[in-house]
């Protein structure tokens, strides 16, 4: 195990995202200042739990850092499976898409790098880490989430908390007692990794049996606690943190495993009307202000950069990471798995 996270750390670690020195942008970079200041707007798709105040507070540390006063419009995503598949349909048929950048999961950029969908750029060029450049330069990582089983501590007794990914197939779950999100991809990676393509799927058509509750990562964390719900079968840290800084007592089954790990990454839409804003913004997210912020209102951090709270609490489990050549699988299997669930025909 020790063997694989070194070599996963070698092909996709953002190191130098928390480095200063190394981080100094060289002068082509003015280039695209220039260019993103005539465009003087950015459209910018981020997930709802960045909160418009995070989103805000991006926007005015983008702007300061670059002399720029770039008009930032946040565009909340609760589902990205659905935005993902908006942004492929408006492509089919010739319409340019709605936002510049989108910063959602790997496996949503996977879906839209095998259909060309990006705009790439020579962000090494800019003074980006290459391990952090992905998609043949069309997206750059820069945080990574938690994926588990989460559960209502002050609802669900301890002794009833699912130890493996198997304890949801408990009869006693069957009934909308579980919560199913539109984010089918996290249980595609572990089709593409350590459970292997027939086990994932006969799990999924038997997790589809018990008839959990169908939604967005929003609504079923809304359901979860209010007690409507009372296992999510995955969660994302994101919703925990932002629950918990309310005083939701959601929390992880911290037992499970493997915990499945998606990358935030930050990709330029083809046909981006305010293509050198989203280019540089999307430098703009591995700067140390950028990072403090997404940590602030996220609650997200590297999995890869020792002392993060991502980093301290996957250290010593078993974590499913994505690679590029898993992405025909696992955009193949997010649509399956979604159908058997029923959020598709």
């Amino acid at each position: 195990m020790r063997g694989l996270r070194i070599l996963l750390v070698s092909m996709l670690a953002p190191l130098a995202i928390l480095g200063s020195a190394q981080w100094a942008l060289p002068a082509p970079v003015d280039e695209l200042v220039g260019a993103a200041g005539r465009e003087g707007t950015l459209d910018l798709y981020a997930p709802s739990s960045l909160t418009p105040l995070g989103a805000q507070a991006l926007g005015e540390a983008f702007n300061k850092k670059y002399n720029l006063q770039i008009k930032v419009n946040y565009n909340p995503g609760s589902s990205f499976t659905k935005d993902v598949g908006k942004v492929v349909g408006l492509a089919a048929t010739g319409v340019p898409p709605e936002w510049d950048l989108m910063v959602i999961h790997d496996a949503g950029h996977a879906t839209l790098w095998l259909r060309k969908l990006h705009l790439p750029y020579d962000y090494k060029s800019l003074g980006i880490d290459p391990r952090a450049i992905h998609y043949d330069s069309g997206t750059v990582s820069f945080a990574h989430m938690i994926v588990q089983p989460a559960y209502n501590k002050s609802i669900l007794p301890a002794q009833d908390v699912p130890k493996r990914w198997e304890d949801l197939l408990d009869p006693k779950w069957k009934g909308s007692k579980l919560g199913m999100s539109t984010a089918t991809h996290h249980l595609a990676r572990l089709a593409a990794g350590p459970w292997g393509e027939k086990k994932t799927t006969e799990f999924v058509r038997a997790l589809a049996a018990q008839q959990p509750f169908l939604g967005t990562l929003a609504e079923i964390t809304t359901r979860l606690q209010l007690g409507e719900v009372v296992v999510a079968i995955t969660l994302i840290d994101q919703f925990i943190y932002t629950a918990q800084k309310k005083g939701a007592p959601l929390t992880f089954a911290d037992g499970v495993e493997p915990v499945v790990s998606p990358a935030w990454q930050a990709g330029v839409l083809r046909n981006a009307p305010h293509s050198s804003a989203a280019r540089l913004f999307t430098i703009f997210l591995v700067t140390p202000e950028a990072q403090k912020i997404w940590d602030k209102f996220t609650g997200g951090a590297s999995a890869f950069v020792p002392g993060t709270k991502t980093f301290e609490y996957l250290k010593d489990k078993q974590v499913v990471y994505m690679t590029q050549d898993q992405s025909k699988i696992i955009d193949r299997l997010t649509a399956e798995y979604g159908k058997i669930f029923g959020f598709s025909k």
